[in-house]
Formats: C-alpha cells, sequence, structure tokens
C-alpha cells in the first residue's frame, strides 16, 4: 500500500514544496497531499476554510512531510506537528531536527 504524506511548510517556500512532492511521488510511490496554490490574495475567511480543509488532509495522510529549510517551521507549521502528533502520525522532516 502506498504511504499518503501530506506536505507541510511556509508557503515562501512553494517551489521547493512542488520540487519535494515529485520526488517523493517517483522515489518513494507516495501519495502526497500539498497545497499549490499562494494564500497571498486570499481573503481571511478563505485561508481560514484552507487551514481547516488542510488539517482535513493530515487527518487522512500517514505522514505529514515537513519542509523545514535551515530549520525554519513557523507557528502555523507548529501547529500542524502538534496535531499530526496527537494523532500518531508519522513526521518527517526535510532536514534534521536541532
Amino acid at each position: 500500500m502506498n504511504k499518503i504524506v501530506t506536505i507541510c511548510g511556509s508557503m515562501k517556500y512553494q517551489d521547493k514544496m512542488i520540487e519535494i512532492a515529485k520526488y517523493l511521488e517517483i522515489n518513494y510511490k507516495y501519495i502526497v497531499i500539498q497545497c499549490i496554490y499562494s494564500i497571498d490574495k486570499l481573503s481571511d475567511s478563505d485561508i481560514n476554510i484552507l487551514s481547516k480543509l488542510h488539517y482535513k488532509k493530515i487527518d487522512i495522510s500517514d505522514a505529514i512531510y515537513v519542509v523545514n529549510i535551515n530549520g525554519y517551521i513557523g507557528n502555523s507549521t507548529s501547529k500542524e506537528i502538534e496535531y499530526a502528533k496527537k494523532l500518531g502520525k508519522e513526521i518527517i522532516y526535510l532536514e534534521p531536527i536541532k
């Protein structure tokens, strides 16, 4: 069975997230769920909706893949990590945690 993985991280790394998704799908045969849109031009209401949906993505995933370039993990991503931990999901990090 293929592992389902949701990518989490700052949208400032969106290009890197797309690259990682392709890598995980091709090399590990993971089913990758990720955001493919910019949140720059969205209303607070839209961002709230998308945030709630992102947590649903974590619900249906086997793991989350944290894009923590140079160790950066923002507030939203930290909350997603804690949520995934509470659910017993595997947490995979791009870079080792210091």
